[in-house]
């Protein structure tokens, strides 16, 4: 029989620890001035993305408890809610996350990965125009929560690899950045691509890659490289997040090369102009893990599974595993491991 190793990938957890929670359900309806504006955003929170999105911690608690046999896990992004919008050097978001990152690696330990979504580092929100990507924060997960901005992992002919999509797609999101730490973004952006370039360059002719990038708004830009561009074929597939639900996804890909929208504000803006490239997708081969919760026009959500064959040519077929919402809940306010390395 042919040699596998069992792959999970859990990405959007969103979990909230009790400073967030403390916040309210309508910690982002609170920030909206309009009454019009604010009554659809709770309309789409209400019913379409997430009515109670600070009380969905239980469900990893139930994760846990399904996967913990996994021989490795990849943890894809996104951990807290941050409600405060700056990532984690907010302080309640730093704590959601290490509380997090705790139980994952209470449970897995070394057989654990870990990727950056944009609420670690911060950005504006969706219907207001509080928050932003903060340099802080990338130095707090990086120092303070023990994150590796890029990361590899060999699992016989496969190699996984982790990237940091807000970085790579800076020029997306210049205007959640503030100005006076523009340069030590450019500087830290430039050194990821070159870690990624060298990596990419290093492949063996019979690599197969795994890339695990967050946000699928990095893809074009990981396009332009070309030194991946000469390996993209050895990407098997690319595991993204972000984007919550198949619903969402395949809408994304409906939507892929759309004109950029430039007055709807800011947030149509930054989503227009990403779809305007989404074409690039394809060819990155990208297979969406849902958020654990779902959304609420779906009512489901979950994790990716796969088995990994470490010497066959065979394609990696990831499945969808679901974690079911509701019944009985776990409580949020278990000891946790510290998430400090």
């Amino acid at each position: 029989m042919t040699p596998t190793r069992t792959l999970g990938v859990v990405s959007d957890i969103h979990y909230a620890g009790p400073a967030e929670r403390a916040r309210g359900n309508d910690f982002e309806l609170r920030a909206i001035r309009q009454p019009l504006l604010r009554g659809l955003a709770r309309g789409y929170r209400r019913h379409v993305w997430m009515r109670q999105p600070l009380d969905q911690g239980y469900l990893l608690d139930r994760f846990l408890e399904q996967a913990a046999d996994l021989d490795y896990l990849v943890a894809n992004g996104d951990f807290s809610c941050n409600t405060g919008g700056l990532g984690v050097c907010d302080e309640a978001a730093f704590q959601s996350v290490s509380d997090c990152l705790g139980k994952l690696r209470a449970v897995f330990g070394t057989r654990l990965r870990v990727v950056y979504g944009d609420h670690e580092l911060g950005k504006l929100s969706l219907f207001g125009s509080r928050g932003g990507m903060r340099f802080e924060s990338f130095r707090r997960a990086r120092e303070g929560l023990g994150l590796d901005p890029f990361w590899q992992l060999r699992l016989g002919h496969y190699v996984l690899m982790g990237v940091v999509s807000s970085l790579i797609s800076l020029p997306v999101f210049l205007r959640d950045v503030l100005p006076e730490e523009l340069g030590a973004w450019e500087t830290t952006r430039q050194e990821h691509l070159a870690e990624i370039v060298a990596a990419f360059s290093a492949l063996a002719p019979s690599d197969r890659v795994l890339l695990f990038c967050h946000d699928p708004t990095a893809l074009p830009f990981l396009a332009r490289l070309e030194s991946l561009r000469a390996r993209q074929h050895q990407i098997e597939r690319t595991i993204i997040g972000h984007l919550h639900s198949r619903w969402v996804f395949r809408l994304s890909r409906l939507l892929a090369g759309m004109p950029r929208i430039h007055f709807l504000g800011h947030a149509t803006r930054k989503f227009s102009s990403a779809l305007r490239e989404a074409r690039c997708w394809r060819d990155f081969h990208v297979q969406l893990c849902p958020a654990l919760a779902g959304i609420e026009l779906e009512r489901h959500g979950g994790y990716l599974q796969a088995e990994l064959p470490t010497r066959s040519a065979s394609p990696v077929r990831f499945n969808v595993v679901p974690v079911p919402r509701g019944g009985s809940r776990v409580s949020v306010n278990a000891p946790v491991t510290s998430a400090l390395p």
